[in-house]
């Protein structure tokens, strides 16, 4: 939450910082689609604008619940179709880009306090 809150803007993550090219999903949207999401997900070609991703990669293993594993998987693939499915649907992607970069810095706080806080029940709730 601190890194994503601009608290520790030192703190730099690994990440492959390449992007899918934008001629990936106006080809053919369902193939696009579909290699956008095995790209990212893989971290063929990615840039990690939130911390959530990392203390989700240590959070599953820890768990040892393949439940937990599945829902992870399910929640990351909704998460990385739902970016270029609402792009195009909105119909104008560079302002659809523009109001993004705008709200990023909110959704990235917002995501990462959500974790922390439902983390927290969970441990406390096992406890």
């Amino acid at each position: 939450m601190a890194r994503d809150a601009g608290l520790l803007p030192r703190l730099r993550l690994p990440q492959n910082a390449r992007q899918v090219p934008q001629d990936v999903l106006q080809r053919d949207l369902a193939r696009g689609a579909l290699q956008f999401g095995f790209e990212m997900g893989t971290g063929v070609r990615t840039y990690v604008s939130a911390s959530l991703p990392y203390a989700l990669a240590l959070a599953v293993p820890l768990a040892n619940d393949v439940g937990v594993a599945l829902l992870a998987g399910l929640g990351f693939a909704l998460g990385r179709a739902a970016t270029p499915t609402l792009r195009f649907a909105s119909g104008t992607g560079e302002e659809w880009d523009d109001r993004l970069i705008d709200r990023l810095p909110l959704l990235t706080t917002g995501a990462s306090t959500a974790a922390a806080v439902a983390w927290s029940v969970l441990a406390l709730r096992a406890w």
